[in-house]
């Protein structure tokens, strides 16, 4: 093969590149933009030039080759310096702008996120943003996002992250659940109440407090639970909590607009939920040498609209 027809292979290698990524067909599409069609042709032209099979194709998986997988090795540092080199030059103009794909947990960018989008897209209208709405914690090199907001008391050494705002955990009621049972003094008294939780690994779902005046670890209590229903979303716990099925432990941003509308009240206000819910929201990107103007701006952006709080309404 010539050097032009290699030449005009080279975006093919990065579709190749961007299916290992994305694990199928369907999900590779849908980053690059195209059809699943075209990106099956694609891979098809570059098998073809090749001439050894790249990618082992089922009715239900997909996984490259050898050859495939050596392709992606090789070639996926360069086409990432490219793709940096090419932000740097873009940032150039002095304005943000360009695609920004960012990941969020459900409640979070349901309740504190897109209501301050709108804000965020008249200041940049050079910017499109995509947000995906999910709680499992996603591979942000992986699956192409440039930016990753999370409830986390850690990130890894490999990632850069910029602290957004302190949130705290309250435990709530609604006044209705709390006239038909007398409310907890003390963290032990859980025991006796309908206690809606957060599902964990353990087999046995426990809350730890600390007092708000003592001394820390100390007197920390920890106090098995149990109750009707269980969710892993904050936003279904808190409209069940709201519905008098129990008592829940909420992250604040989800539990506020509630508390201050009075459809549930603070249970325990003298105790400190420890260990359930993270105590900061970072913005979380893969380490770089560039970071781009648009995802600087969107962490300025939530660095200073939640600096004044929560929405609450």
């Amino acid at each position: 093969m010539n050097d032009k027809n290699i030449t005009l292979l080279w975006s093919h290698l990065h579709w190749l590149v961007v299916l290992e990524q994305q694990g199928s067909y369907t999900a590779a599409a849908a980053r690059l933009g195209v059809s699943k069609a075209a990106m099956s042709q694609h891979i098809a032209e570059l098998e073809r030039a090749a001439g050894v099979p790249l990618v082992r194709r089922t009715t239900r998986s997909m996984r490259l080759t050898e050859a495939g997988q050596r392709l992606v090795d090789d070639t996926r540092a360069p086409f990432e310096r490219i793709a940096h080199s090419f932000a740097g030059v873009r940032d150039l103009s002095g304005v943000p702008r360009g695609l920004l794909r960012v990941t969020a947990p459900v409640a979070l960018a349901r309740q504190q996120l897109v209501p301050r989008l709108a804000e965020f897209t008249r200041k940049n209208p050079e910017v499109r943003l995509e947000l995906e709405l999910s709680d499992r914690i996603s591979s942000l090199a992986m699956e192409g996002f440039d930016l990753a907001i999370r409830h986390a008391a850690s990130v890894p050494d490999t990632h850069v992250a910029w602290p957004l705002c302190d949130t705290r955990s309250v435990v709530v009621a609604s006044r209705a659940y709390l006239r038909r049972h007398k409310a907890p003094k003390t963290p032990e008294a859980l025991s006796a109440h309908d206690c809606l939780h957060y599902p964990r690994a353990q087999e046995t779902p426990t809350w730890t407090f600390e007092p708000l005046s003592g001394r820390g670890d100390a007197e920390r209590v920890t106090v098995a639970v149990a109750g009707p229903f269980s969710a892993n979303n904050s936003e279904a716990l808190r409209d069940a909590a709201i519905a008098g099925l129990g008592i829940a432990l909420l992250p604040d941003f989800s539990a506020q607009a509630a508390l201050k509308a009075g459809k549930l009240v603070e249970v325990l206000p003298g105790w400190k939920p420890v260990g359930t819910f993270a105590e900061q929201l970072y913005a979380v990107r893969p380490y770089a040498s560039h970071v781009p103007m648009a995802v600087s701006a969107f962490v300025g952006f939530l660095r200073q609209a939640w600096a004044s709080g929560f929405v609450t309404t």
